[in-house]
């Protein structure tokens, strides 16, 4: 008995992802104090069809920034009725050369569908081996991102490219690489980094200025 009752909470951990639905559906009560993993149900009597949508991602994202990149996230805080539903997805607008830096999603798996345009895709896998897979991907083709790992996606193309990711979390989160570890606030101090990354200080130092001030305008 004692051994199939270690299986069965050792299943329960593998498949642990976000919090299952107990009824047809919790909408996410944004403005209850109750802190919990998500979000408290709202009173299913006054739930609407307005719980369940969003308009908008036919709308291309301004990607007139120094990435050329724009991700327009459709996650629980855009529609309260994913909460508890572990699904989640992004529009991802690419201006030609624009890139989504490398990233990850510590809560989610990513599913990539390349809608128009041409995009340099990869992921790296954890250490010791950092093995870097990639693919050139073209409109209709799928990729797959495991959940956690640092991954991104370049227009090698001269047009615009637009991607629809599929994230299997209701609030997936994202830490884009560069900003977390030069743009943190406060700062990582430079040693530490300079020992890291095998650089000069001064090279630290101008990094965490052009992320920090990114990062805190």
């Amino acid at each position: 008995m004692l051994i199939v009752v270690l299986l069965a909470m050792a299943s329960s951990v593998v498949l642990a992802s976000d919090p299952s639905p107990l009824q047809d559906f919790c909408i996410a009560d944004k403005a209850s104090p109750v802190l919990v993993n998500g979000f408290v149900c709202k009173n299913p009597m006054d739930v609407n069809a307005e719980d369940f949508f969003f308009s908008g991602l036919n709308k291309p994202g301004n990607t007139d920034n120094r990435l050329g990149s724009n991700v327009t996230a459709v996650n629980v805080n855009k529609i309260a009725g994913l909460n508890t539903l572990g699904i989640s997805l992004a529009r991802i607008d690419f201006a030609p050369y624009g890139l989504n830096p490398p990233h990850t999603h510590p809560r989610a798996t990513e599913v990539l569908t390349v809608i128009e345009g041409t995009l340099l895709v990869g992921f790296v896998t954890s250490n010791p081996k950092n093995r870097l897979i990639f693919k050139v991907l073209n409109a209709g083709d799928v990729f797959v991102f495991p959940e956690g790992l640092i991954h991104f996606q370049f227009n090698r193309g001269h047009k615009n490219a637009v991607a629809i990711a599929g994230l299997s979390s209701q609030n997936p989160g994202v830490i884009t690489v560069a900003n977390a570890v030069f743009g943190s606030n406060p700062k990582i101090d430079d040693g530490i980094l300079a020992k890291a990354f095998q650089v000069d200080k001064k090279v630290i130092d101008y990094l965490q200025s052009q992320f920090w001030m990114d990062n805190n305008n």
